[in-house]
């Protein structure tokens, strides 16, 4: 795995009281390597969960962020970005994706980290939803689990016994990029999978094992959660079909 700079300069274990996937401070230093943040820029973080990738792209771009979640308070959140020193760079809003509370054109960029796949398959989210959030020439980019490349049945065998529905969002590069560039809204500049990606999932698999707890808003909603763990689902992965993909596009 290559070395992170910008994540590295983080409290580990501060990113594993708060992370709820594969390192996402990694994910997103990856994904940034390929947009253009500057400073002053309006930045949706899109499924920002519990806000470490706001509180980065505060602190290593200079940004304005949105933070936006589903599955996290607001008010929790924004104890973290007072506790971080970035409340008057950060703004945790609470709100479903279909249903964001932004103005048009708003944003010079939007972000998601390991949430899109949740409700970006949708034919007509690109379009109906999230393109209009962002001004003619901003920057879309997400970082999401899916494979390296499509399969018949949805997964490879050697995961059927570690499967749950909500991974039928697991996808390829190359699907998510016809996925957008049909739209004719955005021409993806970088689509490609991320390396040393079981090296960046395991240690939060192994934290997951014994440290793992659904947020209060899923307990309220008595999710149900798979029955296999995180690193049973990667060790499963003999064929080595997992991967962590990112994808950058301008809004044309």
């Amino acid at each position: 795995m290559k070395n992170y700079i910008r994540t590295n300069k983080y409290d580990k274990e501060w990113i594993s009281e708060n992370w709820m996937g594969p390192n996402p401070l990694i994910l997103l230093e990856e994904l940034c390597e390929n947009m253009d943040l500057k400073p002053g820029m309006r930045v949706l973080d899109m499924g920002c969960g519990r806000g470490l990738t706001s509180v980065f792209l505060a602190k290593e771009y200079g940004v304005t962020v949105f933070a936006n979640d589903l599955w996290i308070r607001a008010s929790d959140n924004l104890k973290r970005f007072e506790e971080a020193g970035v409340s008057d760079r950060v703004f945790p809003i609470h709100a479903e994706a279909h249903a964001l509370p932004y103005a048009e054109n708003f944003f010079d960029a939007a972000v998601s980290i390991d949430s899109y796949h949740y409700y970006g398959t949708d034919e007509y989210y690109l379009q109906g939803t999230y393109s209009k959030l962002v001004k003619t020439g901003g920057q879309f980019g997400i970082a999401v689990p899916g494979f390296i490349k499509e399969f018949e049945n949805g997964y490879p065998d050697t995961l059927k016994n570690f499967w749950d529905p909500d991974m039928f969002t697991f996808h390829s590069g190359e699907w998510w990029r016809h996925h957008w560039e049909k739209t004719g809204l955005v021409k993806v500049t970088s689509c490609y999978d991320i390396s040393g990606i079981k090296e960046i999932w395991r240690p939060y698999a192994l934290w997951a094992e014994t440290n793992f707890e659904l947020p209060p808003s899923l307990k309220e909603e008595e999710r149900k959660m798979p029955d296999f763990t995180d690193m049973e689902f990667l060790d499963a992965d003999t064929g080595n079909d997992l991967a962590l993909i990112v994808m950058t596009a301008p809004k044309i």
